[in-house]
């Protein structure tokens, strides 16, 4: 899933880079964060670079599915060599609720909750003439739960696409 990542990161990078529009500024926009995991978004900026995000979402294979809820506080800088690309970087608290349903071990069905402390990096653009904002971002997760879901986990990140509201 990290190959994945950085080599989206640098295709994502070197698409916008040939393009040289002015960026559009916007205030809030809402979408969808298409990665680990697929979750509903909205952004909005307190200010020029300072930006909250919270989104919800799900994730799940055969045997067990989670939903959470995460809120972010991101920092966003210009990079100066392209025209409407930010990198932001942040930190902000997740909680996640489990549900497990192991079907080949009678009695082993259960469900748990657990704690994020997460860290975000990414690249922030927007549509010159189109109200679409995209961004492409690493959110590294420590868990705090009841000793099933603890520790590191670095595979979190998504391709958000956002509808500008203003």
């Amino acid at each position: 899933m990290l190959r994945l990542t950085i080599t989206a990161l640098l295709a994502f990078t070197l698409t916008v880079s040939v393009q040289t529009a002015q960026a559009q500024v916007y205030t809030t926009a809402v979408g969808a964060r298409l990665g680990s995991p697929i979750s509903l978004s909205v952004k909005h900026f307190l200010n020029e670079s300072n930006a909250v995000e919270a989104y919800v979402g799900t994730r799940g294979w055969a045997t067990y599915r989670w939903f959470h809820v995460s809120g972010a506080y991101q920092i966003h800088k210009p990079i100066e060599s392209v025209e409407n690309l930010q990198y932001y970087f942040g930190g902000g608290a997740s909680v996640f609720f489990w549900t497990y349903d192991f079907d080949f071990e009678p009695g082993q069905n259960f469900s748990s909750t657990s704690f994020g402390i997460q860290g975000y990096i990414g690249l922030d653009y927007t549509l010159e003439d189109s109200p679409v904002n995209f961004t492409l971002d690493w959110v590294p997760t420590i868990y705090l739960g009841d000793g099933f879901n603890t520790g590191f986990a670095g595979g979190f990140g998504a391709l958000g696409i956002r509808y500008v509201l203003k």
